[in-house]
């Protein structure tokens, strides 16, 4: 099978140079290079570049996937908006895992399947994640939850190891995180199982009479600084910074994690029983929905036949008319009515189909065709 390798990187805070774009067209001089994006797709070698230096002086999302199974994630974002102390609670091993360099926390999730992967093209499954930067900035830790959960799953933590805080909304996850979840082959058993601990997310609308009354009582001289620097440096990153610290400061009580005692072989163990629960149930439902449709179809057959009570001499006169056209269709409709014929003749006394369906054979018994398809119908 032949290879298959995207890369995609995203700049979503600032845009690159133009002496930064030449740098990075010394690494491929046929990736796709924008202000905002680098995007190269590989059948054969693969990419000359540093991923991670690309991170750290480049860019703020990554993504890679190859048809052998191994897809990666990557998100980069300052550490006044991601304390990287709190991510590696999370993110501390080889599925996910964080590190700080200079002021910036990146993410790192890797999902592996030692099967092999179907063949995905890469195209648009960044575009589907990157929002997940956006909602880790405003303090929505289930990224890194979901990221911990991958760890358990592969077990790269120990059976008696208890779960992290479990941040609120696993049971309502965004678009974005549901993409992650995916991307990453999160069991989706194990997930319903962790979510259960997690308390509903609360309305992340922003009222701006709320937001008002918040700016409202800021002393004067924050107030003067943050719109001189927002003016000055244009820093995305304070106004993400200014929001999140808004909705922790209006969070209510009960509204962030949820610390518990679960330990990861309780929810390995845990997932295992419902999923175990969840077949039968399902399996439950498919044997009732076959024996209703069996059920339909036997009632449908009834009648069919019934239309056809009184008219079985014009039936033979018709199958052999289509015999004679010695056309492969017709074969198959003569066959069709055959079986009609029989299963009225079963109903009661069979009458004469013995007889009749004997003597068709040895009339026809030069048509090889037709003759295998009275085979196969077990006429």
């Amino acid at each position: 099978m032949s290879e298959y390798q995207y890369y995609e990187f995203q700049a979503i805070d600032r845009p690159l140079t133009a002496k930064e774009i030449g740098e990075l067209r010394s690494c491929s001089t046929r990736a796709r290079i924008t202000p905002t994006s680098f995007v190269n797709e590989y059948s054969y070698g693969s990419f000359k570049g540093n991923e991670d230096a690309g991170m750290e002086k480049y860019f703020d999302a990554y993504l890679y996937l190859a048809n052998w199974g191994t897809h990666v994630l990557k998100l980069r974002l300052p550490t006044r908006l991601l304390d990287s102390a709190t991510a590696k609670v999370y993110c501390g091993g080889d599925s996910a895992f964080a590190r700080e360099k200079t002021g910036k926390v990146v993410l790192s999730f890797v999902s592996q399947d030692e099967e092999g992967g179907d063949w995905v093209e890469g195209e648009g499954h960044l575009s589907s994640m990157i929002s997940v930067r956006a909602e880790l900035a405003r303090g929505d830790l289930r990224a890194l939850y979901l990221g911990w959960l991958l760890r358990a799953q592969n077990d790269e933590l120990d059976d008696g190891d208890t779960e992290p805080p479990v941040p609120p909304g696993l049971g309502q996850l965004s678009a974005s995180l549901e993409s992650l979840a995916e991307f990453l082959r999160i069991d989706g058993d194990l997930l319903l199982v962790a979510a259960e601990a997690s308390p509903p997310i609360g309305d992340a609308g922003i009222d701006r009479d709320e937001v008002r009354a918040w700016v409202g009582k800021l002393p004067a001289k924050e107030k003067d600084e943050l719109i001189t620097s927002l003016v000055v440096d244009a820093d995305h990153a304070q106004i993400t910074e200014l929001l999140q610290r808004f909705i922790k400061e209006r969070a209510t009580d009960g509204g962030g994690p949820a610390t518990t005692e679960r330990t990861v072989g309780q929810l390995l163990q845990a997932a295992e029983a419902y999923a175990t629960e969840r077949k039968r149930i399902e399996a439950d439902k498919r044997a009732k929905e076959n024996a209703r449709r069996e059920g339909e179809a036997v009632i449908a057959r009834e009648k069919h036949l019934d239309s056809l009570v009184g008219r079985e001499g014009k039936l033979w006169t018709e199958v052999d008319g289509l015999v004679a056209t010695k056309q492969p269709k017709n074969y198959d409709q003569a066959v069709k009515i055959l079986v009609d014929l029989r299963d009225l003749a079963d109903r009661g006394k069979r009458g004469d189909f013995g007889l009749r369906i004997e003597a068709l054979r040895q009339a026809q018994s030069k048509k090889p065709s037709f003759m295998e398809r009275l085979q196969k119908a077990g006429l």
